[in-house]
């Protein structure tokens, strides 16, 4: 019988790997479940096998970016084929008729392709979960594992329509947030478009009339006049250190320090912050509060919404508190001591632990998170649009009375 080299997580969280000699994937996965074992991965481990994977993998690296072999679904693509899956398994569709549905459903290339490679796994006794885990770069561990649960528990079908609202709930706030900033961002370019064009335009047409008549300007007309030159003669320069400034940043926060600490102050601003920590709350309680709701160990739970925490303080601090919960103190006291969460979600967490509804609570924490995080929103909207429009009018009228004083100043002259 072939070897599999195997890497599961106990229910401490800790991983375990390992080489057995069994018939098939599917029947590691299974005893590794029977062992009280989470699948992370199985894969062959015999010398050909090993071989193919070598010059796989070599393959790729080299023409893989070009030819296109192995590209990720789009965020689109996978709320589609989850929302699709979950509609044929609604429906009492056996796995193999509703992933063929879906290849003669589906259009495009790449998802085509990915849904043909998981169904020929499923089809050669693999479970859905051990097919979707080939493609990390399309379906994350989030996703697999809820998937292994539900083919665990026999409740497939409602975790995919869990997973699909899940995913739909999380482009949709996405899509939110984005929509709403970009009539403020549009706003915010095309006043400093109009300004540098004000002043490095229009501006040096007045200074050649003034110069002519030898008028003494005020000293308003000639810092508005000398701003105008800088940005015409020192333009190019001011771009390249924005630039190289860009750059710089861009490689400082490579650094996991530097990154955490800026992600900490993100959270400290005053509109942004609350806007940030709300999204974030939001995300990691919607997605623990899927997990567990699913069968899914508090601890696997935990280091699985690690991976959909983007801020890097609040990656930090779920790490110190699932430590903490690892050694039997729970979730929601250690998340508090950290003092990067809201109170309301570690209050939340806290009486779902007591009360043994830790899924449902969690939930309800990310319903009111989201929905301050798109309140907070279209509140900063409504504030950033006068304020820019305020600027902008400000900035123009500056130049407007340095040109009329200017001109006051000519009349005085003549007179």
């Amino acid at each position: 019988m072939p070897l599999y080299d195997y890497v599961g997580m106990g229910a401490d969280g800790a991983t375990v790997d390992g080489r057995v000699d069994l018939p098939s994937e599917a029947d590691v996965a299974l005893r590794l479940q029977r062992d009280g074992l989470f699948v992370l991965r199985v894969t062959p481990a015999d010398e050909e096998a090993a071989k193919r994977s070598v010059a796989a993998s070599l393959f790729v690296r080299i023409f893989g970016a070009s030819l296109g072999r192995r590209k990720a679904l789009r965020h689109a693509d996978l709320v589609d084929f989850t929302r699709k899956l979950s509609m044929m398994l609604g429906a009492a569709h056996d796995l193999d008729r509703a992933l063929r549905y879906m290849m003669d459903v589906t259009t495009r290339k790449a998802p085509r392709a990915v849904i043909g490679q998981i169904r020929d796994a499923v089809r050669e006794g693999g479970t859905l979960a051990d097919a979707l885990g080939r493609h990390p770069e399309s379906f994350s561990r989030l996703y697999v594992g809820l998937v292994r649960a539900g083919e665990a528990g026999g409740t497939l079908a409602t975790v995919m329509d869990e997973l699909s609202r899940y995913l739909e709930r999380q482009a949709r706030q996405t899509s939110e947030i984005r929509s709403a900033m970009v009539y403020p961002a549009l706003l915010a370019v095309a006043s400093c478009v109009a300004t540098v064009f004000l002043l490095t335009e229009i501006l040096p047409q007045f200074v050649t009339l003034f110069a002519e008549n030898g008028a003494r300007l005020p000293p308003l007309t000639r810092g508005v006049i000398a701003a105008g030159d800088f940005l015409k003669n020192d333009g190019l320069l001011i771009l390249g250190v924005g630039l190289v400034a860009f750059v710089c940043g861009r490689t400082a926060l490579r650094s996991l320090a530097v990154r955490r600490k800026m992600d900490g102050l993100l959270l400290r601003l005053p509109v942004l912050g609350a806007i940030c920590t709300d999204v974030m709350a939001g995300r990691m309680t919607r997605t623990l509060g899927t997990l567990t709701g699913n069968g899914v160990a508090l601890i696997q739970a935990v280091q699985m919404t690690l991976g959909v925490v983007e801020n890097e303080a609040g990656k930090a601090a779920l790490e110190k508190a699932l430590a903490a919960a690892r050694e039997g103190d729970g979730l929601a006291a250690p998340l508090a001591a950290t003092g990067v969460f809201p109170r309301a979600t570690t209050e939340l967490l806290h009486l779902g632990e007591e009360t043994a509804r830790l899924s449902m609570l969690a939930l309800k924490a990310a319903d009111i998170h989201e929905e301050q995080a798109r309140l907070a929103t279209d509140r900063l909207v409504a504030l950033l649009v006068p304020v820019i429009t305020i600027v902008m009018g400000g900035i123009v009228a500056l130049i407007v009375t340095a040109l009329l004083m200017a001109m006051l100043s000519l009349n005085d002259l003549a007179a």
